[in-house]
């Protein structure tokens, strides 16, 4: 019957939609040293990982620890 192909559409969005989505998320962990890829939708977020950039002290926004790294 055609409701025996459920299981499989079911598998295959699984690994279509999903898996890519947790698979990015791990690959920019690993590239940026623990934390998530930031991303900016408004200008306010820009100049907040731009600010961070400057803080940092290695023109990464990915690096900013916090207040100690402010000279």
């Amino acid at each position: 019957m055609w409701f025996e192909i459920l299981p499989g559409i079911g598998i295959v969005a699984v690994v279509r939609l999903v898996f890519p989505g947790i698979a990015t998320a791990h690959i920019h962990r690993f590239g940026n040293g623990g934390k998530e890829k930031r991303v900016v939708y408004y200008p306010y977020q820009w100049s907040l990982m731009q600010r961070d950039k400057r803080v940092s002290g290695v023109n990464r926004y990915c690096v900013s620890e916090g207040l100690e790294n402010i000279n």
